[in-house]
């Protein structure tokens, strides 16, 4: 974790907590399922615990880490952070609590503004009300077929200042999205030497919807053994499109 990242979406990542469990498609290839066991090998302290092997693996185990919780306090410049990108704050084993501490934070530091991205989408809407929410805070479901659309309804009933979607490893196409009360989509590609092949045709639509839509649209991957691998241009150009609310003078 720290004030830099090589995600193209982001500036910087930062994680409250470690550790997960897959639970759906989208997790079978997990890059930080893989980054974890390999961090673990190298005696990284924040990643020794291990996950269920069914369902995680090591390293990769759900860990708290209360001491982070002011790691944003000592960024002097504003940037865009991306909240937990080697876990899933809404994880049924993060107390409700602890949530609310990470909201907390984000809230001490306006200066910033942070990306919340989660599988657990029910979980972020049973929690909501409960829940004090930041104006410096952008929430996010993955929604990578059309098994996960119903995130989309969840998250729509969430208070956040922007919601975002990220069809990311995109696995099958989506059609006639409903994006209302949607600020931002994301898609790519996966990436890996496991990496499932994504469809030209899938962004394309996808891209169509959004540009109907009036919603930003940000092409991330086409994905392949690395993610670089096969670019990011899509129609002879790259689309980089971030919601308003970050590019507003």
């Amino acid at each position: 974790m720290g004030d830099r990242s090589a995600i193209e979406w982001t500036e910087a990542t930062w994680n409250p907590t470690t550790g997960c469990d897959r639970v759906s498609r989208g997790c079978d290839n997990c890059y930080a399922l893989t980054l974890a066991k390999r961090l673990k090998a190298m005696g990284q302290p924040r990643y020794q615990r291990d996950g269920d092997p069914r369902t995680s693996g090591p390293g990769f185990g759900l860990t708290l880490h209360p001491d982070s919780l002011t790691l944003p306090l000592t960024w002097r410049r504003p940037r865009l952070v991306f909240v937990n990108s080697m876990s899933d704050l809404f994880h049924a084993q993060v107390p409700v609590e602890f949530v609310r501490q990470v909201f907390e934070a984000i809230a001490a530091t306006p200066q910033h503004t942070y990306q919340v991205l989660t599988k657990r989408a029910r979980r972020l809407r049973r929690l909501a009300p409960s829940l004090t929410w930041p104006s410096n805070l952008w929430v996010g479901v993955s929604v990578e077929d059309v098994n996960a659309v119903d995130r989309i309804d969840d998250l729509r009933n969430v208070p956040a200042a922007l919601r975002f979607l990220s069809c990311e490893p995109l696995l099958g196409p989506l059609s006639d999205l409903n994006l209302d009360g949607i600020g931002w989509v994301i898609v790519g590609g996966e990436s890996g030497t496991n990496a499932r092949p994504l469809h030209p045709a899938w962004v394309v639509d996808l891209r169509d919807q959004c540009t109907r839509a009036g919603v930003p649209f940000f092409f991330k991957q086409w994905g392949g053994r690395t993610p670089k691998a096969g670019g990011r241009e899509l129609n002879g150009r790259t689309w980089d499109d971030m919601p308003l609310s970050l590019t507003a003078p």
